[in-house]
């Protein structure tokens, strides 16, 4: 038993680790019990000289209905009810819930198109607080993906493949480029619910996980009701010297483990608890917004004084790029228009165009827009024709991989510019198509990283965000 032991322990994963010549865990260690260690070590730093600093990314989840808000699709009006031309629809795959349709009839926008700006940009007029900043976006239409449906289209947006347990984008930037501030973590995710369609799809922790990278680089949900995140305050008859003291002890006993078994995964434990510590000082400031101005409260609209709205999260994501945090991603539900899609899109649009403008032109006031790339998109677009009946008034559009809309603005991003374009249909791309990998490879280029360079080894291949594949979109690109 004793023999079987031994060489039970020269196997051992862990004691490998300790016993490598590489060092991993100690130097994780290392890196981590110290914040400028951290940013020093546990980086792999940028490749050129970055255009952003940090990313905010808000992700419309459900999938916006491109043709109601932005690719206007006017020669759809004298074709109403008719059946989609198979020359059109080309055999492409369709959802079960629309492909026992008898016909495919199409549904125009009811909505109203106008160009804005010195770009003469065009948005819809559900749309009126964008629209006043229409010349800081590149807007592209002709986004497309793989999946089709909500859950493997959302999940392969946020990590390049529509199978579960690959780490996400912000769970990338995180582990490329570390962290800028020693207080709150590199990634951080804020979620919403949608007044259009309040019992959408669910979203999914594993959305910013960290998959096989260390699990420091995984991102931190900032809940929307109650304590913003759970634990961080002392439970009663604790104060912060009683917390600081239990904290030593399990650090000590954290770094004599470590030393026994080199398991990376026990630094992380001891970086998470110092960084919480940390945090309890942090976030009470971040989320104090008694010194904010009140004609800025006013700019983000009356729901920013309602924790968890998606304005709320708007102005805490500027505040969170103010201290310098590298990723944050806003997620708003609501977006999955199945049927009465002009009122449910006018509530995502009354949760989402005021504040949007207001975060846009807040960071530019302030002088952080130059540096902070802003993403706005959803997982896939949705069909011309309506899923089920089509009236004068009301409508429904299933989901549409082949073709979508995404906005970009800030920094390094060609102002004012409309990207790409789509058939009269809104069904096919006719002009330079972006994949998801595309627009990936575009972001990390923005933040200084090679896409092609940002791996990590994982079960003997060399895994990254685009996979085997990407290219940056240099048309979108100042």
């Amino acid at each position: 038993m004793t023999n079987m032991m031994h060489w039970a322990d020269h196997l051992n994963r862990r004691v490998f680790l300790k016993s490598s010549a590489s060092g991993i865990g100690t130097a994780a260690l290392a890196a981590l019990l110290t914040p400028e260690a951290a940013r020093a070590e546990s980086a792999l730093g940028v490749h050129h000289a970055p255009k952003a600093k940090r990313i905010i990314y808000l992700f419309q989840s459900g999938a916006p209905s491109q043709m109601d808000l932005f690719d206007p699709k006017p020669a759809m009006t004298g074709k109403r009810g008719e059946d989609l031309p198979d020359s059109i629809r080309k055999g492409q795959r369709l959802t079960t819930m629309t492909s026992g349709q008898a016909k495919f009839p199409v549904a125009p926008s009811i909505f109203k198109f106008a160009q804005h700006g010195e770009s003469g940009m065009w948005l819809s007029d559900i749309m009126p607080h964008m629209a006043k900043v229409a010349d800081e976006f590149c807007m592209i239409r002709s986004m497309h993906t793989e999946a089709i449906n909500h859950d493997p289209a959302i999940t392969f947006c946020q990590t390049g493949s529509q199978l579960a347990g690959r780490p996400s984008i912000g769970s990338w930037a995180s582990y490329g480029l570390g962290s800028e501030n020693k207080d709150l973590p590199a990634y951080v995710v804020l979620t919403s619910f949608g007044s259009g369609r309040p019992d959408d799809q669910p979203l999914y922790d594993r959305l910013w996980g960290s998959g096989f990278l260390p699990t420091v680089h995984q991102g931190v949900k900032f809940r929307n009701s109650g304590d913003a995140v759970l634990y961080l305050s002392n439970p009663p008859g604790i104060d912060p010297k009683t917390r600081r003291s239990t904290l030593d002890r399990l650090k000590a006993l954290n770094e004599q483990r470590h030393q026994t078994v080199g398991d990376p995964e026990i630094a992380t434990r001891i970086a998470q608890y110092e960084m919480a510590f940390r945090m309890q000082s942090s976030v009470p400031e971040l989320l104090d917004l008694k010194n904010e101005p009140k004609h800025i409260l006013e700019m983000y609209g009356p729901d920013v004084s309602r924790p968890g709205s998606y304005a709320a999260n708007c102005l805490l994501a500027r505040r969170l790029a103010e201290r310098d945090v590298r990723f944050v991603q806003l997620f708003h539900m609501g977006w999955d228009h199945h049927g009465g899609l002009p009122n449910a899109i006018k509530g995502q649009c009354k949760d989402t165009d005021q504040a949007t403008y207001a975060l846009l032109t807040d960071l530019k006031q302030r002088g952080l827009l130059n540096d902070t790339l802003i993403v706005w998109g959803g997982e896939f677009g949705r069909t011309i024709y309506s899923q089920g009946n089509i009236t004068e008034d009301n409508y429904g559009r299933d989901h549409h991989p082949r073709c979508f809309t995404v906005l970009m603005a800030g920094a390094g991003v060609k102002k004012g510019t409309t990207y790409g374009e789509t058939d009269d249909y809104c069904y096919n791309i006719v002009q330079n198509p972006v994949h998801v990998h595309d627009l990936n490879a575009t972001i990390l280029h923005l933040m200084g990283v090679d896409h092609t360079k940002l791996t990590y080894r994982y079960q003997g291949r060399d895994f990254r965000l685009t996979d085997i594949h990407g290219e940056i979109v240099h048309g979108v690109l100042a």
